[in-house]
């Protein structure tokens, strides 16, 4: 059984211009949200075993306010900023069977396009789909279990929706 936890980064601030776009941190809105993600994957028991990370400021500053604590091994990776859906799943199949979970922290579309195709409608709540295909906000987690004893068996529709959780929903009860 492999447990994957898409997390798309908080909402991040467009108060500088000039700034690029990699470096761009997460607004006052971003660290709130981030920071109800991180109490509700507690709550919940979403620990993962490894964390991948974009290297984009907004997404490790997403990462440091959930405050997963103790603080699994974290990769921060170049490679996932504006990562499509294919390589997103290059990156999961690459990961080391010795681990069980893994969050991956990126950007839309991919996180986005990578949780539609990967869920499968017979075995997941209808409900959660539906929330998923209607928008991936930021900060929006989803829950993925596979039937699998190694990251490169991952498959397209092939996963079981656990959760889809949106920070507005924290937020508003």
């Amino acid at each position: 059984m492999k447990t994957l936890l898409l997390l798309r980064h908080a909402k991040s601030s467009w108060s500088t211009s000039a700034q690029r776009d990699f470096d761009r941190p997460l607004n006052e809105r971003g660290r709130r949200a981030a920071g109800l993600m991180g109490a509700y994957m507690q709550a919940k028991g979403l620990r993962p075993d490894i964390i991948y990370c974009s290297g984009a400021a907004r997404t490790r500053e997403t990462l440091s306010r959930l405050n997963i604590t103790p603080a699994p091994p974290a990769m921060f990776k170049d490679q996932l900023y504006l990562a499509s859906a294919r390589r997103l799943l290059d990156e999961i199949h690459a990961a080391s069977d010795a681990h069980g979970s893994l969050l991956l922290v990126g950007h839309n579309p991919g996180m986005e396009e990578l949780s539609a195709a990967l869920v499968d409608p017979a075995r997941s709540n209808s409900a959660m789909i539906q929330k998923l295909s209607e928008k991936y906000p930021t900060a929006a987690l989803a829950h993925f279990e596979f039937d699998a004893g190694q990251w490169s068996d991952i498959a397209l529709r092939r996963g079981v929706l656990k959760r889809f959780q949106r920070p507005r929903d924290l937020a508003h009860g």
